[in-house]
């Protein structure tokens, strides 16, 4: 066999491997949104990994928002964007940050299903709470 004749065997070959690969995450996929709530929970996964739905803000002495809801799993972070320290502190002493001067981020996974409220043991006012939901396989949380 030439050469020439070698590589376009290679290519075919390559190519082969390629639909094949397309082929398998095709029907996977049609397999997920065929099971009931597929393709919910589908979304309700890649929507875990997006940092915004574990953020929480201080600023002007407030949380925002000042409730949040995650499910387990779930790595929140608080950033200060107000102009003086605050700190993160669980009433429960589960977790708790150092004080966090402009610009400065803590942040906490949360595991386990519970409400977990928290403070500012500088500006003991200000007052938030995070509260972790088990998700159903459809992506509801309860």
């Amino acid at each position: 066999m030439t050469q020439s004749g070698k590589n376009k065997v290679a290519q075919e070959n390559g190519a082969s491997v390629v639909h094949r690969f397309i082929a398998i995450a095709v029907a996977g996929l049609m397999m997920a949104c065929a099971t009931p709530g597929g393709v919910r929970a589908l979304e309700a996964r890649t929507a875990l990994p997006n940092a915004e739905a574990g953020a929480v803000k201080i600023d002007n002495f407030t949380f925002s928002p000042a409730t949040l809801t995650v499910v387990p799993g779930t790595t929140v972070t608080w950033t200060n964007d107000d102009d003086i320290p605050h700190t993160v502190v669980a009433k429960d002493k589960g977790f708790r940050s150092k004080p966090l001067d402009t610009g400065n981020q803590f942040t906490f996974t949360f595991a386990t299903p519970g409400e977990y409220a928290y403070f500012c043991s500088l500006h003991p006012h200000m007052v938030g709470k995070i509260i972790v939901k088990a998700a159903d396989a459809g992506g509801a949380t309860y």
